[in-house]
């Protein structure tokens, strides 16, 4: 049987290490290990994962600084392992890229399924069909590519933030409604949670809006969702 997929976990504590392994590994991922910060990155250079699992907690190099040196060198798709369940802390890792977020103690069986519908959202976003270029003024959408330039300049996006704008382009001139993007965007996994479109709708548009009060390209269509201009 074909694995589903290959994730690198990256976390001090030897024996959740053990017991996450021979979890995936019945859930028929490839899994490699590592147990700080600079060993992940040099695991996530040589052997270019699908999905990394990043504890927060961890000693030389933190989870907040190994999320921001992967982020400079990739798009693979992060979902942090924290023992904080405090919402400073999840803003900040959505902001920061972040894909997804377990707070500790977890079962291995809801880690595993958001492990997958991370992996399923990122590839169906990969495999779109749909227009693979999208131009709007000076912004231009890069589907394939996953890059975003306005006037020329590029725009660095997270995943998120791309799948969101993708997402909304796509659907130029109609409207989403909130939950209608918390579903293609975020998943089902995601349950009700509004408030993930409301924030990251703000982080875009300071991306990419000359004034983010007055904006251009993500309009609100209050009491029903977002919009993307079709102009």
């Amino acid at each position: 049987m074909d694995r589903l997929g290959t994730i690198l976990v990256i976390d001090d504590d030897k024996t959740l290490l053990r017991l996450l392994q021979e979890a995936l590994n019945k859930a028929n991922f490839h899994v490699i290990l590592a147990t700080n910060g600079i060993d992940g990155m040099q695991e996530l250079y040589a052997q270019q994962p699908d999905l990394v699992l990043l504890d927060v907690m961890m000693p030389r190099m933190d989870g907040w600084e190994t999320l921001e040196r992967i982020r400079q060198l990739s798009r693979v798709p992060v979902i942090m392992l924290t023992a904080k369940d405090g919402e400073a802390d999840k803003i900040r890792g959505l902001t920061h890229g972040v894909d997804d977020y377990i707070t500790k103690p977890f079962s291995f069986a809801e880690l595993i399924a958001r492990a997958q519908a991370v992996l399923r959202r990122t590839r169906e976003h990969e495999n779109n069909p749909k227009a693979r270029r999208i131009v709007n003024g000076a912004l231009v959408i890069d589907i394939d590519a996953h890059r975003v330039t306005k006037a020329g300049q590029p725009i660095e996006l997270t995943p998120t933030e791309f799948r969101l704008l993708q997402t909304l382009a796509e659907n130029a001139g109609r409207v989403l409604t909130h939950e209608q993007i918390l579903e293609r965007v975020w998943g089902y996994e995601a349950g009700e949670d509004t408030g993930y479109v409301k924030r990251y709708i703000w982080y875009l548009r300071h991306k990419l809006e000359d004034d983010p009060t007055n904006p251009q390209y993500i309009m609100t269509e209050r009491g029903f969702g977002y919009s993307f201009s079709s102009n």
